[in-house]
């Protein structure tokens, strides 16, 4: 198995997307720390699921909306033999209700950039020293489709603020540690949706998605395939990518269209 050995942190990972990417990486042999805020349930179950792979598998909640989350997670990844191969910056707040920036309040404007750019940073700066020991490394964060156009996104303002932050930030993170065996890049899901998000390629091929131009729903699978791929340890060439996972499909302009 190709990720035999290796560890990995996923975070957000007890459901949707995260999950479905745990599932990829646990079939490839790594070991992972899943996390969750909330979702204990089903990340004690998909712990169990992940187990029958023959790998490891821990739980760590916290909540990344503030540093102290951030600070707790950093702690229980130390402890598993002081840090992790691979980390998949995955979870994020996201406000479905549209609104404009100014029916924001300060403290959801607080959350959502600490959610989505400085948890994401901060993790990322914990586990360089680890990666760095190893002369290897694979870190992935998540955005959005197109945030590497940096486009205006009305009524979702701040959650596109923070992640076209981490467009730049990816791309600078990529350059300075390439001398170090570590990729960095990031995976722009498209509009997936519900129980979408857990499933396979297999099981909606007979879907149809009107919206989308190949013809058919995105699934987890879609997102986790090209995730695995960037882990493998022959995609070394490939960092500082912002890697679009849409079957053609533009989130903001059919948000902007459907006002």
């Amino acid at each position: 198995m190709k990720l035999a050995g290796k560890k990995a942190l996923i975070t957000g990972s007890a459901k949707g997307l995260g999950k479905r990417t745990a599932m990829e990486l646990a079939s490839q042999g790594c070991n992972l720390m899943l996390h969750y805020m909330a979702s204990g349930q089903e990340a004690e179950a998909l712990k169990e699921q992940l187990q029958q792979h023959g790998v490891e598998v821990r739980l760590a909640q916290a909540d990344l909306s503030n540093p102290i989350g951030v600070d707790q997670l950093a702690a229980e990844v130390e402890r598993w033999g002081g840090g992790v191969d691979i980390l998949i910056n995955n979870a994020g707040p996201f406000v479905r209700e549209r609104k404009l920036f100014q029916q924001y309040d300060r403290e959801l404007i607080t959350s959502l950039i600490q959610g989505n750019l400085i948890s994401a940073m901060l993790l990322d700066h914990h586990v360089l020293p680890y990666m760095r020991s190893n002369s290897w490394g694979r870190i992935i964060h998540f955005g959005f489709g197109h945030a590497n156009e940096a486009r205006a996104w009305p009524q979702r303002a701040v959650y596109a603020a923070a992640k076209t932050a981490l467009v730049s930030f990816t791309k600078s993170l990529a350059v300075e540690e390439a001398p170090y065996g570590i990729t960095v890049n990031m995976i722009g899901p498209g509009d997936i949706k519900g129980e979408y998000k857990e499933m396979s390629i297999h099981e909606v091929m007979s879907n149809y998605d009107e919206e989308n131009p190949i013809g058919r729903p995105g699934t987890g699978e879609d997102v986790a395939r090209v995730i695995a791929f960037l882990c493998d340890n022959k995609s070394s060439y490939l960092t500082g990518n912002i890697i679009d996972v849409t079957g053609g499909f533009d989130p903001i302009k059919a948000n902007i269209l459907q006002k």
